[in-house]
C-alpha cells in the first residue's frame, strides 16, 4: 500500500493529463498551495480534541478533499501535503521542545477490503506526499502500518450520528509488527484522517494506541 501510495503520487500529473478531469478536479488542477485557505480549529468531539486544518465549508476545500477522494488527484495530494507540513513543521517543534518522544506520523487506515476496491487509502497518498523530514526520521517517521482495521464498516458519510459512534466502536487494533513495540509506547503519535464529522472515527483509531501508552494527537485535513 505504501509503495502505491507513492507511485499514485508520482504518477499524478501524468494522469491528469491523459484522463479527461472533473470540474472540480479541474478547478483544484488550477490552484496553489495559497489558494486553499487554510484554518487550524480545535474541536472538541466526544470528549476528544481533534484539529481540523480547513473549513470544510469553503469551495475550494470542498473541491480539494473530492477531487483526493474520488478522483485519487495527484495535485490534490500534493497540495493538501504541502498545507499539512506547514502545520507540521511548527507543531513538531513545538512537541520537540517538551519531549524527546520518537514522533510517528500514523494514517488512519481502510479495512483490506475497501482498501483493494478503492485502489488507495487518500490520507495514505497525502501522507506519501510529504517532504522525505517527515517520514524518514529527520522530524518525524511515517508508519503506515501501526494500526489496522479488524473488520469492516458502513461507510460513515451514509450514517447518523448514533450509527456513526456504534458502527467504528471497537474496529480497531494495533497491527501485528506494532504489537509489544517499545516504539509505539515511547512515541508521540499524530493521527490522521481525511475528514472528520462526529469525530468517530478517529477518537476510535487512537484507543488501541492510547491503551500501548502513546501520546496522541488527532489531525483532519477537513470538518465536514
Amino acid at each position: 500500500m505504501k509503495l502505491f501510495a507513492v507511485a499514485r503520487v508520482a504518477c499524478g500529473a501524468l494522469l491528469d493529463a491523459v484522463i479527461p478531469l472533473r470540474e472540480r478536479t479541474a478547478r483544484t488542477r488550477a490552484r496553489e498551495a495559497q489558494d486553499i485557505p487554510l484554518a487550524p480549529t480545535v474541536h472538541d468531539l466526544l470528549g476528544v480534541r481533534i484539529t481540523t486544518l480547513m473549513d470544510y465549508r469553503q469551495s475550494e476545500v470542498q473541491d480539494l478533499i473530492r477531487s483526493l477522494k474520488y478522483e485519487g488527484s495527484g495535485h490534490a495530494a500534493r497540495l493538501a501535503a504541502h498545507l499539512l507540513a506547514d502545520y507540521l513543521r511548527e507543531e513538531i517543534a513545538g512537541a520537540k521542545q517538551f519531549s524527546t518522544r520518537r514522533i510517528l506520523i500514523v494514517p488512519v487506515p481502510l479495512h483490506k477490503k475497501r482498501a483493494r476496491e478503492r485502489g488507495f487509502n487518500q490520507i495514505e497518498v497525502v501522507l506519501a506526499a510529504l517532504p522525505q523530514e517527515f517520514r524518514d526520521g529527520t522530524r518525524a517517521t511515517y508508519a503506515p502500518h501501526t494500526i489496522m482495521r479488524t473488520r469492516e464498516t458502513a461507510q460513515q458519510t451514509r450514517l447518523s450520528r448514533s450509527e456513526r459512534l456504534s458502527n467504528v466502536a471497537g474496529a480497531f487494533a494495533l497491527a501485528g509488527q506494532a504489537l509489544g513495540s517499545a516504539d509505539v509506547h515511547n512515541a508521540k503519535i499524530y493521527l490522521l484522517d481525511d475528514v472528520t464529522t462526529t469525530g468517530a472515527t478517529l477518537v476510535n483509531a487512537a484507543n488501541p494506541l492510547r491503551r500501548a501508552g502513546a501520546e496522541i494527537t488527532l489531525l483532519a485535513l477537513a470538518r465536514a
